[in-house]
C-alpha cells in the first residue's frame, strides 16, 4: 500500500482549512485517511503559532514506515526541522511569459523610435547653428 502524508481540505467555500493526514495514495483527497497528524490554517498570519500544528512524533513514525510527504507537506516538515531541506531548481520560474516578452519588445521598439526621432530633429538645428556662427 502506497502511503502519503498529505493535506485534506475542509472548511467552507473561500474559507479553507486543512488536515495533515496519512492516507493511502489511491484514496480521494478529502476521502478516507488512516490517521490525522496535524492541521494547517492558511487564513492565519504566517507568524501565527496555530497556522501549522503537527504531531511530529507520529509523522516521523509514518516516514519511517515509508510514507511519502507531498510537496506542500514536505515544505512544512522542512520548516519544522523534521526532514532535511531539499534543493529545488526551477530555472524557468523567473522568466517572463510570451505576452510579457511581446510587451517588452514593443516598448523597446517605441523607445528606439523615440530616440531616433529627436536625434534627427536635433541634427538640422545643430547644422543651422554652426552655419550662423561661421558667418
Amino acid at each position: 500500500m502506497a502511503m502519503k502524508i498529505r493535506l485534506a481540505r475542509g472548511g467552507t467555500k473561500k474559507r479553507p482549512f486543512y488536515r495533515i493526514v496519512a492516507a493511502d495514495s489511491r484514496m480521494p483527497r478529502d476521502g478516507r485517511f488512516i490517521e490525522k497528524l496535524g492541521i494547517y490554517n492558511p487564513l492565519l498570519p504566517k507568524d501565527a503559532e496555530d497556522r501549522v500544528r503537527m504531531d511530529v512524533e507520529r509523522i516521523k513514525a509514518w516516514l519511517d514506515k515509508g510514507a511519502q510527504p507531498t510537496d506542500r507537506v514536505s515544505r512544512m516538515l522542512e520548516a519544522a526541522g523534521v526532514i532535511d531541506k531539499k534543493d529545488r531548481n526551477n530555472p524557468n520560474k523567473g522568466t517572463p511569459g510570451t505576452k510579457a516578452k511581446e510587451r517588452a519588445e514593443e516598448k523597446a521598439e517605441k523607445a528606439a523610435a523615440a530616440a531616433a526621432a529627436p536625434a534627427a530633429d536635433a541634427a538640422p538645428a545643430e547644422e543651422a547653428a554652426t552655419e550662423e556662427t561661421a558667418e
